[in-house]
């Protein structure tokens, strides 16, 4: 088919420190003690809550987790701090999150096959920009000396699955002829380290891939795009606040409401069966029963939540190599996590064999892509 999209070639790239679950608790205990300490009189009348601890041991059982790679780990486990010490960077200076989206490029290039040169389309999709504009694409396009057009795209924890969708559309239309999907997730600045039930879970990482026709396709692994699907559902409970608004809303505009919150258990309870039926009806428009997939990308959020989706899905568990988990080195790293697990568990397959990419998260937004190996 002349205007068969494919994949053929994925990056993932991460930073070098990174942050174990005994390190993060040994900092936040501290801060809760230091905190209950200072509040001590108000604790005692009931006037404030006294901060809880955590264990390394109650994060994995929680989440599957158990470290997280971080872009700058200075200031992030001080107590004084509780934030990564980030310099900033002038405006004629790469800004930190196009330095990580042009690593993660370069070895989507590099899988593809291909040249800067002939890529003509850069799509930058994730769940933060580290500013509205000029466009984190547009800044990755000039550093790696693209022609053609780049666009940011927020959508939360579906952002990666979104961007391949709008570059499949993009190619099906002969608007590019190559795209390249990047996915630069810088997280930690958003983690509200003084939180228990959300300090532990994101990791900062980069992803990327390319999309082309299957008649320019020239890499070792190629995998035809059978068809995206997509679904959004309004909800409050995944949310981040920060934004220019605060200017002029006189709050803080660093409070607890405006870094990433959410409320876990109703996401968990809500966002697995609607994540199980979209999959399930994106494999019925092309009579592929779950049974048939030999690959399962899925979101690396929480390891329960793709153990029950799964389960509902096959009718029993999954073991490691049907549905790959990173998460457990690599934390939730927002759109980043189902290419992650898609870029270091996708080489093994054969010719014929299907598997489907999805994200689900925030909005709630959730995106798949069917693939067959070629």
């Amino acid at each position: 088919m002349s205007q068969q999209v494919v994949i053929s070639g994925v990056g993932v790239w991460h930073p070098d420190d990174s942050i174990t679950n005994e390190e993060l608790v040994e900092s936040y205990n501290a801060y809760a003690d230091a905190f209950n300490e200072e509040n001590k009189a108000q604790i005692e009348s009931g006037d404030v809550s006294a901060m809880p601890y955590s264990s390394a041991e109650f994060i994995e059982k929680a989440s599957g987790i158990k470290s997280r790679y971080i872009y700058k780990k200075e200031g992030a486990l001080d107590i004084s701090r509780m934030k990564p010490k980030i310099a900033p960077r002038a405006d004629d200076e790469l800004s930190h999150q196009a330095e990580i989206a042009v690593e993660a490029a370069k070895l989507a290039l590099a899988s593809a096959n291909v040249s800067a040169s002939e890529i003509d389309a850069v799509i930058v999709s994730c769940a933060y920009t580290q500013r509205a504009y000029p466009a984190i694409a547009i800044e990755v396009q000039e550093a790696l000396n693209i022609e053609g057009f780049g666009f940011d795209m927020l959508v939360a924890c579906s952002a990666a699955t979104f961007g391949m969708h709008r570059a499949y559309e993009m190619l099906c239309a002969k608007n590019a002829t190559r795209v390249l999907v990047i996915n630069p997730e810088l997280v930690s600045p958003q983690i509200n380290y003084a939180d228990r039930d959300s300090h532990f879970i994101f990791g900062d990482v980069a992803t990327a891939t390319v999309l082309e026709l299957a008649e320019t396709a020239k890499s070792e692994h190629v995998y035809d795009v059978l068809s995206t699907k997509a679904l959004t559902k309004f909800s409050n409970n995944i949310r981040s606040n920060f934004g220019y608004m605060t200017r002029a809303e006189d709050v803080d505009p660093y409070g607890p409401d405006k870094l990433f919150h959410q409320a876990g258990r109703k996401v968990f309870k809500e966002v697995c069966p609607l994540a199980a039926a979209h999959i399930e009806a994106h494999l019925a428009s092309h009579d592929i029963t779950p049974s048939g997939v030999k690959r399962w990308w899925l979101h690396q959020a929480n390891i329960n939540m793709n153990t029950l989706i799964c389960k509902r899905l096959l009718g029993r568990d999954a073991d490691r190599t049907e549905a790959p988990i990173v998460l457990d080195e690599y934390a939730n790293t927002a759109s980043a996590g189902s290419v992650i697990a898609f870029g270091l568990n996708h080489e093994d397959l054969v010719a014929g064999d299907v598997g489907v990419l999805c994200s689900f998260g925030a909005g709630y937004s959730i995106g798949s892509l069917v693939i067959r190996k070629r």
